[in-house]
């Protein structure tokens, strides 16, 4: 029998299963793993309950390797240091600002009633790890100062 597919992976011409006519990729193991990718990327972004249910699995390997990160860094120098310079780079497109505001407030202005994001302030820190909203209920006005 004559091959009348092309693998969506590799490109190789290949003849699909009688049973999978739509066959798209050949039975190569590195195919057949681009194939789950692509299917496990595409249902990632369609359906909420995979995607929770895979946010949970991740969440429970964690919680049983909580080293895992910590142990990779320092078993791994070439991608720490890989990964460093890319997070500078990234810093850098920033327009040199810095990556948080650190005195986002400049002169006083009276503080209105609302939700507010409430986090630690920590000069390294890049995303707001640590963060609360709170809602802050202004009683009264400050007097203005004597001119």
């Amino acid at each position: 029998m004559k091959p009348n597919h092309t693998c969506a992976a590799c490109g190789a011409a290949f003849t699909p299963l009688v049973h999978v006519p739509n066959q798209r990729y050949c039975s190569l193991a590195a195919c057949q793993l681009a194939r789950r990718r692509a299917w496990q990327h595409e249902r990632l972004q369609t359906d909420p309950d995979y995607r929770a249910n895979q946010a949970k699995a991740q969440a429970a390997w964690r919680s049983r390797h909580p080293d895992y990160s910590r142990h990779y860094r320092e078993t791994h120098p070439a991608c720490r240091d890989r990964n460093r310079t890319m997070q500078r780079a990234r810093n850098a497109r920033r327009n040199s600002q810095p990556v948080a505001k650190m005195d986002a407030s400049g002169p006083f202005q009276p503080l209105a009633s609302g939700f507010y994001l409430l986090c630690d302030a920590l000069e390294e820190s890049i995303a707001k790890m640590n963060a609360w909203t709170v809602h802050i209920a202004v009683l009264s006005a400050p007097r203005p100062s004597p001119v």
